[in-house]
């Protein structure tokens, strides 16, 4: 195992992390965020420098942390070869085996390798497996020209506003949400679209590893042209700061498909792969 500190290095990674499209995504994003300021806090793991086969992103062991917080203790997987990461896996100071903690990443191995050595530790794996999508370059700005008057108003979120996503977000509903969801906010773009009352009606945030997610309009604030109008804003900011605009959209949301076919989103050939792994010792708690 080698932990890859140096700056130089790691802006290396990131160009030969972007040759491996698209499986290396969700790797690469959590990269050029390191790159960037490093504001969640991670750390790259490989098996070697630089002919790597494995690389493994994670949060920073001197990060503070909660053991039931598998949104914030996230690691993101790459590999050229299965085994090296399951060698990864193996070494008992890669992953914190004692804490909830998930694993993403777009390798249709990546399930059944870690689920056979989380077993042999006694530890229970929930795999939820999504649709894999890129948007393509957004050129123009979005049009806002059906946003009449000072309201409704496109714009950003703010952390004081954590709880109403923290509410309506199906992952979350816990203390362990909510701070996660403050922290993306504090650290990462949004966009929003806020009522007469200042009151955001429609929103998407971004991820630890760069990705689109938790796009959601107010039930009574749909068909109105928010949705589209966010994801395209969003994936501009993005571009406009060298990130690449992808998404994860569950089989069963045939709401988000709609909006993204008609965004001519890419849906990937890979497929993006939750792991929530849980020891245990933890084993029951509701928000698991």
């Amino acid at each position: 195992m080698l932990v890859l500190n140096c700056s130089t290095k790691l802006l290396i990674l990131e160009k030969m992390l972007k040759s491996c499209f698209p499986e290396s995504l969700k790797v690469y994003g959590a990269v050029m965020n390191i790159n960037r300021g490093n504001p969640f806090q991670k750390e790259v793991v490989l098996d070697s420098w630089p002919d790597f086969k494995a690389v493994i992103t994670r949060r920073q062991r001197e990060a503070e942390t909660d053991n039931l917080d598998h949104y914030t203790n996230a690691y993101a997987v790459f590999y050229k070869d299965v085994r090296a990461y399951r060698q990864l896996l193996e070494e008992c100071d890669v992953f914190n085996w004692n804490q909830v903690f998930q694993i993403q990443g777009l390798q249709s191995e990546l399930y059944d390798v870690s689920k056979a050595v989380a077993n042999s530790k006694q530890l229970n794996v929930k795999l939820t497996s999504f649709k894999a999508v890129h948007l393509s370059p957004v050129s123009t700005l979005p049009d806002t020209s059906f946003l009449k008057g000072p309201f409704p108003r496109l714009t950003y979120l703010s952390v004081a506003e954590a709880d109403l996503l923290n509410r309506t977000w199906s992952r979350g509903g816990n203390e362990q949400c909510l701070r996660y969801i403050a922290n993306l906010i504090a650290c990462f773009p949004s966009v929003c679209v806020r009522d007469e009352k200042g009151n955001p009606v429609s929103w998407s945030i971004t991820d630890q590893f760069a990705t689109m997610c938790h796009g959601y309009t107010l039930p009574e604030h749909r068909r109105k042209g928010y949705s589209r109008l966010v994801a395209l804003t969003l994936a501009r900011k993005l571009q406009s700061r060298g990130f690449p605009s992808q998404g994860n959209v569950l089989d069963d949301n045939t709401a988000s498909i709609s909006l993204l076919k008609s965004l001519h989103a890419e849906f990937l050939p890979c497929r993006f792969h939750r792991l929530i792994l849980t020891p245990a010792t933890f084993s029951g708690l509701p928000h698991l």
